[in-house]
């Protein structure tokens, strides 16, 4: 039996994270595998999506390039299996970057299914059943998530699909019905959409992408709209019929129940932690609400074991995984890490235009009792995203009325994504508004449209 400092079930995000961090700090660590290093993140998530989303937007640009007084002498075409092969390629690569920082930190990988066995201790199964047990003083678990399943929409991986079946289809779909727009919904309507599927989304709540501000989930489902895409919200699907010809779908909202045929049915309405079958009834692991229960710092109700990631409390992201494997570990070795802030975590979707959030809506700001400033900075009046052809969107900016403090920001636009990690570290520091709009941007930026936002709230912006 090998005995380690700290064995890590689960090498996404959060697991190879924590376990590079432990090495960083003197540990001997081991990290278990059941498929490939990097997890659903960089295998079947967050990466690869991004592949797919590049060559659509590459399609997009391509399609509109009279525009830029750019003459193409034919139409450009899609060749569906190359995209998907060029993601897939993507995905192998960073999986190979992640079995190279484990050698280069000197962790030990142990391939196989794991499972808890004792406090102390994970058996490992391995494709040819044969069974191995790895000790360890402490046990971190980042075991992760998967595609939701619905009771009136099971997934039968071929009709009605997930999101690791919408990234390797066969196939492009002539026709899609896309039920959830969530980040994952709304970049897969998005793909499909640029390269000619006909797309429909489905959402049960008022408005796409739920969980941000009011005015940015309006203006993706217009932008969205004007594209082509249907966007059906207050909506759900009741169920799905298989026929010859694909799906049949039962869609109900206000008016009534209506029939919509598509190729393939995408269910992406969230996604299910991964506790089952790793141990957690038979050592004793406090779980709630189907999620394992932790302090601050990832420690169950026995000493011994950790969770990090999709399992536990906070947001199901990649970098929120990441953060919280390292203040696992640092706590673990002894040091006094700052706990997570969930408050002041980004989210991003990448859709065409982006979004990306950090803090308060202007709704909840107010539900939590603050009196606010609120500004809005469109990027119509952007110099720079007038050259670039990208004038959809605006940044909004929320602010504590009394201290003029960052309570939220909300974008929607080209770039956002890459916008958003300076109010991440704003609202960290408790920047004020003055602070923001003293602090010289570079113009032309998209990113300047943060300064001219922050004016705004205080009736000095200068472009609008």
């Amino acid at each position: 039996m090998t005995k380690y400092d700290i064995i890590i079930l689960g090498s996404g995000p959060g697991g190879y994270v924590a376990a590079i961090r432990a090495s960083q700090l003197g540990f001997k660590v081991g990290i278990v595998e059941r498929e490939n290093l990097g997890g659903i993140c960089l295998n079947w998530g967050c990466i690869p999506t991004k592949a797919l989303l590049k060559s659509a937007h590459v399609y997009e640009d391509m399609n509109h390039a009279a525009e830029y007084g750019i003459t193409l002498d034919s139409a450009p075409q899609i060749d569906f299996p190359k995209v998907i092969e060029r993601s897939r390629n993507v995905a192998s690569g960073m999986s190979k970057g992640i079995d190279y920082l484990m050698k280069k930190n000197k962790i030990d990988v142990i391939m196989g299914n794991g499972k808890l066995i004792s406090p102390t201790q994970i058996e490992v199964t391995d494709k040819e059943n044969q069974k191995n047990i790895v000790e360890a003083d402490h046990i971190i678990l980042a075991t992760g998530a998967r595609s939701k399943q619905l009771p009136n929409l099971p997934q039968d991986g071929k009709n009605v699909i997930g999101y690791r079946e919408a990234m390797t289809l066969p196939k492009q779909p002539k026709s899609m019905i896309v039920v959830g727009s969530g980040a994952i919904g709304c970049e897969f309507a998005n793909f499909y959409h640029t390269i000619g599927t006909k797309v429909t989304i489905v959402e049960f709540l008022p408005n796409i992408v739920p969980n941000e501000d009011v005015e940015v989930s309006k203006q993706l489902g217009r932008c969205f709209k004007k594209s082509g895409i249907k966007v059906m919200t207050s909506a759900s699907v009741e169920h799905v019929e298989i026929s010859e010809q694909g799906c049949i779908a039962t869609v109900k909202n206000k008016k009534g129940e209506q029939k919509i045929e598509a190729e393939i049915v995408l269910s992406a309405v969230g996604v299910t932690p991964n506790i089952e079958n790793i141990g957690l009834e038979e050592v004793g692991i406090n779980i709630e609400r189907g999620k394992i229960v932790v302090d601050d710092y990832y420690q169950t109700n026995i000493p011994s074991v950790y969770a990090i990631g999709d399992i536990v409390k906070g947001q199901a992201l990649a970098h929120v995984a990441s953060a919280e494997g390292i203040t696992c570990v640092e706590k673990i070795a002894g040091k006094t890490p700052r706990v997570i802030n969930y408050n002041n975590i980004p989210g991003c979707t990448y859709t065409s235009p982006e979004v990306a959030s950090v803090g308060l809506t202007e709704e909840k700001a107010k539900e939590l009792g603050h009196n606010i400033k609120v500004g809005k900075f469109p990027f119509s009046a952007s110099g720079k995203a007038n050259a670039s052809n990208a004038k959809d969107g605006f940044v909004k900016l929320i602010f504590d009325d009394k201290h003029g403090e960052l309570l939220g920001a909300h974008m929607i636009g080209a770039n956002v994504t890459e916008m958003i990690g300076e109010m991440v570290v704003g609202k960290n520091l408790e920047i004020t508004a003055h602070e923001i709009i003293n602090s010289v941007h570079p113009h032309p930026t998209m990113n300047e449209a943060i300064m001219e936002a922050a004016a705004a709230a205080y009736d000095e912006v200068i472009h609008i």
